[in-house]
């Protein structure tokens, strides 16, 4: 009987201090993980643009190619005002360093300057000098489909570069050519001559490299300087004719339209990024 009290006083003392060594242990919390790496950043964004252009064209010629047969010489200088350039286009970022958009600019009027000097050959009554003085003005809407890599982003500033393929509507209105012929011997000279021509306007293909700079201001806004070279195609008047309307009937090309174009943009992300996981809060019991 004796036996018997003692085991079951051995085994009350073992389950208390079971118990007690039991509350004296924290109580655990839930099991913790390490975030996950953030994504690459992608989603839809839209754009804005503004800008300034700096155009040139290789050639002005007449449709008219009896104009141009038989000279001893021919030299034309050419030039473009500045012109404002104003756009707008929405776009895909895939990863941190290829995004995709499609753009459409109005590129408004820019005044146009040319200067023709020819000489005749010597000889016969066209021996001489004449000067054509070119004044036009010229506008475009272009459309293009663009690719850019992002080079990677130091101090919030991302490098790019980028190209673009697409189509460019040139129209070229208020054409005047004013032409002076000094011709020998003397008597066969030829008097001030006014040539204007209607309004003409033509679609090409278009085609463009880019390279800038983004400054990201924050996750959804992104500011970019940026610097574009624009083959714009070709551009060609209306008809022509004298002042009097006594010969005309052919159009100016204005061959092979170039530019560069310096324009400050805006990128607003419509994906707002996820916000980081919420890590749980453990307290000791």
């Amino acid at each position: 009987m004796r036996s018997v009290k003692c085991l079951i006083a051995a085994g009350a003392i073992s389950l208390m201090s079971t118990a007690a060594f039991a509350a004296d242990m924290p109580i655990a919390g839930p099991e913790m993980y390490a975030p996950p790496p953030p994504a690459d950043f992608g989603g839809w964004y839209l754009r804005g643009d503004i800008g300034f252009s700096n155009q040139s064209v290789s050639s002005v010629k007449n449709t008219n190619a009896a104009l141009y047969n038989g000279l001893k010489s021919f030299n034309q200088t050419t030039g473009f005002d500045t012109g404002g350039i104003f756009g707008v286009g929405a776009g895909y970022k895939f990863n941190n360093w290829f995004r995709v958009d499609v753009t459409g600019q109005y590129r408004g009027n820019t005044n146009f300057h040319g200067l023709d000097i020819i000489a005749y050959p010597n000889g016969g009554t066209a021996t001489g000098y004449g000067s054509d003085v070119y004044n036009a003005q010229k506008s475009e809407w272009l459309f293009l489909a663009n690719a850019y890599a992002d080079l990677g982003t130091w101090w919030c500033l991302t490098p790019y570069i980028g190209a673009g393929i697409g189509t460019a509507r040139v129209q070229i209105a208020n054409f005047t050519d004013q032409g002076v012929n000094y011709l020998f011997p003397a008597g066969n000279g030829v008097g001030p001559s006014l040539v204007s021509a209607a309004t003409g306007s033509k679609w090409n293909f278009a085609w463009a490299l880019h390279a800038g700079v983004a400054y990201q201001i924050n996750p959804n806004v992104a500011v970019e300087l940026g610097y574009s070279y624009v083959n714009l195609g070709n551009g060609i008047t209306g008809p022509d004719a004298t002042f009097d309307h006594s010969a005309g009937g052919h159009a100016f090309t204005f061959h092979d339209i170039t530019s560069h174009d310096l324009t400050l943009g805006v990128r607003w992300n419509l994906d707002n990024p996820a916000p980081p996981p919420m890590v749980p809060l453990v307290r000791k019991g």
